[in-house]
């Protein structure tokens, strides 16, 4: 990988990609960011200054980072004129996704057209900011043929968005299920999570070549099942487990879409952001030509 990277926004890095499978030599921008941003502990931790007040916490954000999972819209409904004012005192370069509000994936309403609908209204003023609209499914959403109907409604409510899908279990990594987010050009989101059994599994499929998205949860196999959130997200990824990670995943994801986004999950005591900072330099010394 060999390409300068002067001019680019925080945490973005351009990757150069070698021609391929006939593909052309090509470069594919990749940006850096965490899963929320609003958290009183990242105060506690020093990734922002003391006394941070949660209003001046984006702005803050976006000296590192450019892009950002909103995670609110998933514990409650998006609304337009919340996330209009977001997007005026955003810095300009930062860009967003949005998670699908749980209403529509882990306690789904029988009105969940009603809220797909409202959920499109809310998350209108995103506009060409918005990277993808994210659909996290719960860990016992399994291939079933109602599962399968169920998400294929849901997938036909969001057309005209883009959409990335994070499947939790291993029965959605079949060559059916890519070729058919294929169709749809819907990125399949790649997790790094522990490898328990049951969970999907880590890959590098590219299912639309306009993004690859990839979430970063951490490894803690003792808390992921633990049924306490601070412990399941507590982990600190090491150099060694980032430089590997890339050296084993990113230029078979980057080599096939035209940009991507890597998004850190692992929000105790400030660790996504630590971590995302140190992807975001690993990825700039690997495109430098540094190994």
């Amino acid at each position: 990988m060999a390409s300068e990277n002067s001019g680019i926004s925080p945490g973005r890095v351009e990757i150069h990609c070698p021609p391929a499978a006939g593909r052309p030599e090509r470069i594919c921008p990749v940006s850096v960011g965490t899963c929320g941003y609003s958290y009183t502990e990242w105060v506690d931790s020093g990734f922002y200054p003391p006394g941070t007040k949660s209003t001046a916490m984006l702005g803050l954000y976006g000296r590192s980072f450019s892009v950002v999972e909103l995670n609110y819209t998933w514990y409650q409904m998006a609304r337009a004129e919340a996330l209009a004012r977001m997007v005026e005192k955003a810095p300009p370069q930062l860009l967003f996704a949005a998670k699908l509000t749980r209403t529509m994936t882990h306690e789904r309403d029988d009105n969940w057209r009603e809220q797909l609908a409202l959920y499109r209204q809310g998350i209108a003023p995103l506009k060409k900011r918005l990277v993808a609209v994210l659909i996290q499914l719960p860990p016992d959403f399994d291939r079933s043929v109602a599962n399968r109907s169920y998400l294929a409604a849901l997938l036909d409510g969001l057309q005209e968005l883009p959409v990335a899908v994070e499947f939790r279990h291993h029965s959605w990594a079949a060559d059916p299920v890519f070729a058919e987010l294929e169709r749809r050009r819907v990125t399949l989101v790649t997790v790094d999570a522990p490898a328990l059994p049951g969970l999907f599994p880590a890959l590098d499929v590219v299912t639309n070549p306009a993004l690859f998205y990839g979430r970063f949860h951490g490894r803690n196999r003792e808390g992921w099942r633990s049924g306490n959130m601070q412990k399941k997200f507590n982990y600190d990824y090491s150099d060694e487990e980032l430089r590997a990670w890339c050296s084993s995943r990113l230029l078979p994801l980057a080599a096939r879409a035209e940009q991507g986004v890597l998004l850190f999950n692992n929000h105790v005591r400030a660790q996504a952001p630590q971590n995302g900072k140190k992807m975001a330099v690993i990825l700039a010394e690997l495109s430098n030509g540094e190994r």
